[in-house]
């Protein structure tokens, strides 16, 4: 990179910072200009020599490309490079990819539906190595947030998703700058309107949604929304699994299963503020070998590599989180991260796992109530799962939420007035191995039974599973809770009701997440199949006919993590129904009928439904 594009210090860079808030909103209204096509590729990623002419916002370059979204409708793609500004008001240069489904928009009678409406999607964590990028993962098809991309551009929108600053060749990603990381998402909505062949509008409504990282984005974005990007049609922000006090996430994360974060967060806030935190003079030569093999790899990677470790093993004189944080510049540093002191003007939906073991619940509450405070209306949703099933089990409902916000309706009622009691942390305790609680998690199965019955049984819609997935150790240890029905069967095509019970049951066997976030499972759940009584029009007879063994009913999947929580972990197969035992008169002849190969399952886990506080 040129001396030109390098990180400006000092006077010069608050001198930049003073001159742009005095700009932005006239910069915001002029016309923009349209870019030039780049060409595709590795050196698409390349940043100009000078910092191109222009207001933030403005498009360098663009180029079409080839995407590999699982699950998302035919697209027309785009990579994009434009001009954004870091947290200090300096101008940057930011990519990112504008995806715009093939499918044509409905505008509605006499247009009431409006333009296609656009959606900036703030990516979560990534990793800090250059082809870690999200624009890089959707061509290679690798991208983990891809089942989210797909829900989105299931609706027919526009979704543009910045790669954030940091992602050109050779650069360094200022990883949790959370000015720069909002701006670069208003910016991609900015840029995305100007390239040729979209047919977006200027005037389309648009919308912010985000994960973890990519929730303190959209939290940015919709904070500073106003200011920054007043031209934007914004109507909606969705932010989920927010850091928002920095402090305390700092604190939870340390020696804990996510410290991957906390180291990145620690290379992200030096390169965006390297005076304030001089990380050559606070590292040691273990933590500069840290930083050096974490900028070569992707977030998975990095989250299995440092689980665990504490910031004390890479500091000068082993330095507590403690004392870094009680240095002046770093701890001012940290604070100016920190989210709610601003109103938002739009609806906002805020959303957090009450099982999350990276990032505190307390946190996200206190987030809640300082945007309640300031006039801020908010929807908070409080979902049953950990920090990465949240994520995806939250899509539908946040695509729903988007989906009124994106058609110009009101959010009439907001959770700021609730009163009920606080909610509680259900999340593990830090510094062990990485375990994905599945507590009481919400079973959708039926069984097809063979022989002579030929009937399907769907189980309670109250079933449930409950286990813990154990990542490190590679182990699944669980039951299934499914409480005793009647189902209507045909016994030699005689309709008679059943009473049945599955009993003594379990689930065991290895649960993975490899380096590129797909996971795994191979196991079985087991349980005794009972036939309580049979009989019609309510008037049944005892008949208490036991499987003389637990029937065997295979769990395995392969599929990426976003299926912890998104509906979409099922598992399918065919079983052997053993004899049956304790059936008196009847046991030789149902033995017959129910007996045998050829049973077939279909189970689906997934979190129960949030809960609104």
């Amino acid at each position: 990179m040129s001396p030109s594009l390098r990180r400006t210090t000092g006077f010069r860079r608050r001198a930049a910072a003073a001159a742009a808030s005095l700009a932005v909103t006239a910069a915001t209204l002029v016309a923009l200009p349209a870019g030039t096509a780049g060409a595709s590729g590795p050196a698409f990623y390349d940043a100009p020599a000078t910092m191109p002419a222009g207001a933030h916002g403005t498009l360098v370059r663009s180029a079409t490309a080839a995407v590999n979204i699982a699950g998302a409708p035919g697209v027309n793609a785009w990579t994009i490079m434009y001009k954004s500004q870091d947290s200090n008001g300096a101008d940057n240069i930011v990519t990112g990819t504008l995806l715009v489904p093939k499918a044509r928009w409905d505008s509605g009678f006499f247009g009431l539906n409006g333009p296609r409406p656009l959606l900036a999607y703030a990516p979560g964590s990534h990793g800090l190595a250059n082809h870690c990028a999200p624009s890089r993962q959707f061509a290679a098809g690798t991208d983990y947030e891809n089942a989210n991309i797909a829900a989105a551009l299931a609706k027919n929108w526009a979704v543009v998703v910045t790669d954030y600053e940091g992602y050109t060749n050779g650069a360094t990603p200022t990883y949790l700058a959370g000015r720069s990381q909002g701006q670069a998402v208003l910016d991609s909505i900015l840029a995305a309107r100007q390239v040729s062949g979209t047919g977006l509008s200027a005037s389309a409504r648009s919308a912010v949604w985000g994960y973890s990282q990519g929730g303190q984005s959209a939290a940015w974005a919709g904070e500073i929304a106003s200011s920054y990007a007043p031209g934007i049609n914004l109507t909606g922000v969705a932010a989920g699994g927010v850091p928002g006090d920095f402090k305390a996430s700092a604190r939870n994360l340390n020696g804990s299963t996510g410290a991957a974060f906390l180291l990145g967060g620690v290379v992200g806030l030096a390169e965006e503020y390297p005076a304030e935190i001089p990380f050559d003079l606070i590292a040691n030569d273990a933590g500069k070998a840290a930083v050096a093999d974490a900028k070569q790899k992707c977030v998975f990677e990095s989250l299995f590599d440092y689980r665990n470790r504490d910031i004390g093993d890479y500091t000068l004189g082993g330095l507590t989180l403690e004392q870094l944080l009680g240095i002046p510049s770093v701890s001012a540093t940290l604070d100016a991260q920190n989210l709610g002191a601003n109103r938002i003007d739009v609806p906002l939906y805020q959303y957090h796992g009450q099982s999350d073991e990276f990032l505190p619940l307390d946190q996200a509450i206190d987030l809640k109530k300082s945007y309640c405070a300031n006039g801020s209306n908010v929807k908070f949703d409080l979902y049953q799962g950990e920090h990465i099933a949240t994520q995806f089990q939250a899509a539908s409902y946040a695509t729903n939420w988007l989906s009124d916000r994106l058609s110009g309706k009101p959010q009439f009622w907001n959770d700021c007035g609730q009163n009920g009691p606080e909610p509680v942390s259900t999340a593990l305790p830090g510094g062990g191995d990485f375990v994905v609680p599945l507590d009481g998690w919400k079973l959708d199965g039926s069984l097809y039974i063979k022989g002579g019955i030929r009937s399907t049984v769907d189980l309670p819609s109250s079933s449930t599973f409950t286990a813990q997935a154990n990542v490190t150790a590679q182990t699944l240890d669980g039951s299934l809770s499914v409480p005793t029905f009647t189902r209507l069967i045909r016994i030699l095509g005689f309709p008679i009701e059943a009473k049945i019970t599955l009993t003594d049951t379990s689930a065991t066997g290895t649960a993975s997440v490899d380096r590129n976030g797909q996971l795994q499972i191979s196991g079985n759940a087991k349980a005794h199949i009972t036939i309580a009584s049979a009989g019609e029009f309510g008037i049944h007879i005892p008949i208490g006919c036991r499987t003389s063994k637990p029937v065997d009913f295979g769990l395995d999947f392969t599929g990426p993590v976003s299926a912890l929580g998104n509906g979409t972990m099922r598992f399918t197969g065919s079983t052997t129904f053993p004899s049956l035992t304790g059936c008196g008169l009847w046991g030789p002849a149902l033995g017959l009928i129910f007996s045998g190969p050829g049973n077939t399952f279909d189970f689906t886990v997934l979190p129960q439904a949030p809960t609104a506080y």
